[in-house]
């Protein structure tokens, strides 16, 4: 049964051809997944890699729990199963912030002027 990794603190830029390059020393990679942000496209700086079975991921992490890719020391462990979330829960960026939003009103400007205290 395929056992799947969290690999954090990535260089941003890590490849998925680059870690499964990496963790193949270890066994056989079933799969590697890279997340990026949104709206950005940028990566988020973690990743998943599914390695054939449970002995060839501990021995993953074994291996490169510490290791150092770009400057920047991975943190291997094995992935944990996502939390379900309740029907109230709201993630980041839905439902209201709390900032009204909306731009400037224009009250009482003239027509290129500048308004206000300053107004001819």
């Amino acid at each position: 049964m395929a056992a799947r990794l969290h690999v954090g603190n990535l260089p941003y830029s890590a490849t998925e051809e680059q870690l499964t390059e990496l963790f193949s020393q270890a066994g056989t990679v079933v799969s590697v997944t890279l997340p990026e942000e949104r709206f950005t496209g940028r990566p988020r700086g973690f990743g998943f890699v599914e390695m054939e079975n449970s002995s060839e991921a501990e021995e993953a992490i074994r291996k490169f729990d510490g290791y150092v890719m770009d400057n920047r020391s991975l943190r291997v462990e094995m992935a944990r199963e996502r939390e379900e979330r309740g029907p109230g829960y709201r993630s980041a960026g839905q439902g209201r912030s709390g900032f009204s939003g909306g731009g400037r009103q224009e009250r009482g400007r003239r027509e290129g002027g500048r308004g206000g205290r300053w107004a001819a």
